[in-house]
C-alpha cells in the first residue's frame, strides 16, 4: 500500500514588477529595448514569516544588430530558510522581423538548466520529519521559447519559459512521484496611452497558467510622468494589491519599487505585513534603430 498526498503551489517564482523583469519569462525580449542591459532584482515575500521565498535575479541581454539579440539569467529561489533552493540559468536567442514601419515581430528560444537542492533535516525545527533523501545539486536541463509583437504605443507577448516537466523523487516500481515541475504558459501585454507631452497612463496585464493550479492573473497600471518619475498600483486577483514606483534616475540608471498587501487569509496581520520588491538596471546606450519598447520597460 502506498500513501500519496497531493499538494499545489507555487512553482517559477513570482515578481510583481513582470514588466521590468520580462526577460526571465520570455526569451523574444532579449535586446528588443536596442541597448545593452544590466538588471538585479531582489524579492521578499511575506515578510515576517519565517521561512518564506525568497528570490534573486540576475540578467544580461543586448542587441547583436537591428534583428538579433543575446541574453542570460540567473535566478535563486530560497523557500523554508535553506530547505529548498533552486537555481535556473538560462540563455536566449532572439529574432526580431518588422512587420510594418511602426510595429515587430520576434521569436525567442532558451536553452536552461535547474540545480535543485533540498535539505529536510530542516523540516523537523518545524515538527515534521519527512521519510524522504536530500537531494544534492540534482541537474535538470530545459528549454523555452516565446513571441512577442510590440509597436511604439502596445506590446503582447506569449511564452513558455520551461517546457520539459521535470519529476522529483520519481519511483518507477509505485509509478508515483512527490514533486512535478510543470510548464507554465505566460501571456503579457501593455499599452501607452498619451495623454500630454510630459504624462503618460501605461496598463498592463500578466496572465499564468499552469496545471493544476488557479489561473493567476496581475493587473497593473502606472503614470509616466516627464520619462523620469512612474507611480502606479497593481492588482493580483485574490491574492495581493500592489504599489509601485520607477526612478529614472539617469539616461542609464532605473530604480524599480514595489510592495504588496496580501488580500487573501495569508495576508492578515498575524502572519506577514506583506512583499517587497526592489529592482535595478543599467543600460549601456549603443541603441540601435530597430524599434523597442522602452516606454513599456
Amino acid at each position: 500500500m502506498v500513501n500519496t498526498m497531493t499538494m499545489v503551489g507555487q512553482q517559477d517564482p513570482h515578481y510583481t514588477q513582470y514588466m521590468l523583469n520580462t526577460q526571465v519569462i520570455n526569451p523574444a525580449l532579449v535586446g528588443s529595448r536596442g541597448v545593452s542591459t544590466i538588471g538585479v532584482l531582489y524579492r521578499s515575500q511575506w515578510l515576517g514569516l519565517d521561512g518564506a521565498p525568497t528570490t534573486q535575479t540576475l540578467h544580461f541581454n543586448t542587441p547583436l544588430s537591428e534583428k538579433v539579440g543575446i541574453g542570460f539569467s540567473v535566478v535563486n529561489d530560497d523557500i523554508g530558510n535553506g530547505t529548498s533552493k533552486e537555481t535556473f540559468f538560462d540563455a536566449s536567442f532572439s529574432y526580431s522581423l518588422p512587420v510594418s514601419d511602426f510595429a515587430n515581430i520576434s521569436f525567442g528560444i532558451q536553452a536552461s538548466a535547474n540545480i535543485l537542492n533540498v535539505d529536510f533535516s530542516k523540516l523537523v525545527n518545524y515538527g515534521a520529519e519527512p521519510n524522504l533523501p536530500n537531494i544534492d545539486n540534482k541537474f535538470s536541463p530545459n528549454f523555452g521559447v516565446g513571441a512577442f509583437f510590440n509597436t511604439e504605443q502596445f506590446y503582447l507577448g506569449l511564452s513558455v519559459p520551461h517546457i520539459l516537466e521535470t519529476k522529483h523523487f520519481d519511483n518507477d516500481s509505485q509509478e508515483s512521484y512527490v514533486a512535478n515541475e510543470r510548464m507554465n504558459l505566460y501571456l503579457i501585454s501593455g499599452y501607452i496611452i498619451e495623454l500630454n507631452r510630459d504624462l503618460k497612463l501605461r496598463p498592463g496585464i500578466l496572465v499564468k497558467a499552469v496545471q493544476g493550479a488557479p489561473l493567476a492573473v496581475d493587473l497593473s497600471a502606472s503614470m509616466l510622468f516627464n520619462e523620469r518619475f512612474s507611480v502606479g498600483a497593481a492588482y493580483r486577483l485574490d491574492s495581493a494589491v500592489s504599489a509601485l514606483f520607477g526612478f529614472q534616475l539617469s539616461e542609464k540608471f532605473l530604480v524599480g519599487l514595489a510592495y504588496d498587501w496580501e488580500t487573501s487569509t495569508l495576508g492578515n496581520t498575524q502572519f506577514n505585513d506583506g512583499s517587497v520588491e526592489v529592482f535595478l538596471r543599467f543600460d549601456f546606450l549603443n541603441r540601435n534603430s530597430r524599434n523597442n519598447p522602452s516606454n513599456f520597460f
